[in-house]
């Protein structure tokens, strides 16, 4: 079932007075009343809309940025100066952002018990930042609002580190161990989290609805989940602007903007 299909030349109007749009919404209510168990899983398509840019899309970082690799990062103290001048350059973009009403809508439910889990590529904080418990959340990539050690897996803030970086030129070593200090994100050549993928299956394989939102589900391995849920018998949702190469395996198919059409689902389903 599809509904809310880009019209020709691939441009979203306003959509909450649209016909599809409300069709939609009241398609997406249906299977939350239905569901008990519900996975999401969030990509970029939910954080532009709060204004942080998709990393791939024209414009985005890493058409500005070619990415450093783990290796070099670990083997480089060049590399490493020039991760974190990136990040520190990308301070007040974060800093900025606020939860949209996608993320409103995640936490309602979330709150509700309707939501179990929250699997999210982005690295962003915007899920915690709506409400949504952090033993609810199962980051793949990471985090970037801490730093981590890579030796100890110490966290610490960010601002101490800035404040050393812009006086020394270098980052700090950790205060613990004095290990390298990388922020809490997962880089090219990194091992993805075990825990959290662990996590992340079998909160696949145990929901009857999945949820996807904004994600190209072009990135291995966690573009496999939506799979293990589907293979599970759970329904699939796929909500993201363009296609994907999951599309025909959804139950429910809609292009549109996200953060609408949460809030309009959310207000059709009975009060808590």
């Amino acid at each position: 079932m599809a509904f809310g299909k880009l019209p020709q030349g691939g441009q979203l109007s306003d959509p909450t007075d649209d016909e599809d749009f409300q069709e939609s919404v009241g398609a997406l209510a249906h299977l939350l009343r239905e569901a008990r168990r519900v996975v999401v899983f969030t990509g970029a398509g939910i954080s532009t809309e709060s204004g942080i840019p998709d990393f791939r899309s024209p414009g985005g970082f890493w058409t500005k940025y070619a990415p450093i690799d783990f290796g070099e990062f670990v083997s480089s103290s060049e590399a490493r100066r020039e991760s974190w001048r990136r990040r520190f350059a990308t301070e007040e973009m974060y800093a900025a952002a606020a939860p949209n009403d996608g993320h409103h809508a995640i936490a309602e439910l979330v709150r509700r018990g309707l939501i179990t889990q929250v699997i999210t590529q982005n690295i962003d904080n915007l899920h915690q930042a709506s409400g949504v418990p952090p033993e609810q959340m199962i980051e793949l990539h990471g985090n970037t609002r801490y730093a981590k050690c890579l030796r100890c897996e110490a966290h610490a803030p960010l601002e101490p580190i800035r404040t050393y970086f812009e006086e020394h030129g270098d980052p700090p070593a950790c205060t613990s161990c004095g290990g390298l200090m990388k922020t809490g994100t997962i880089s090219f050549g990194e091992g993805m989290p075990r825990e959290a993928m662990q996590r992340a299956e079998m909160a696949s394989r145990a929901c009857d609805l999945f949820i996807v939102l904004g994600s190209s589900l072009l990135v291995q391995p966690a573009a496999s989940f939506p799979v293990v849920a589907r293979k599970s018998r759970a329904k699939l949702v796929i909500i993201n602007r363009d296609q994907t190469p999951l599309d025909m395996m959804a139950s429910l198919l809609i292009q549109s903007a996200i953060g609408p059409l949460m809030k309009a689902a959310v207000a059709e389903l009975p009060a808590p």
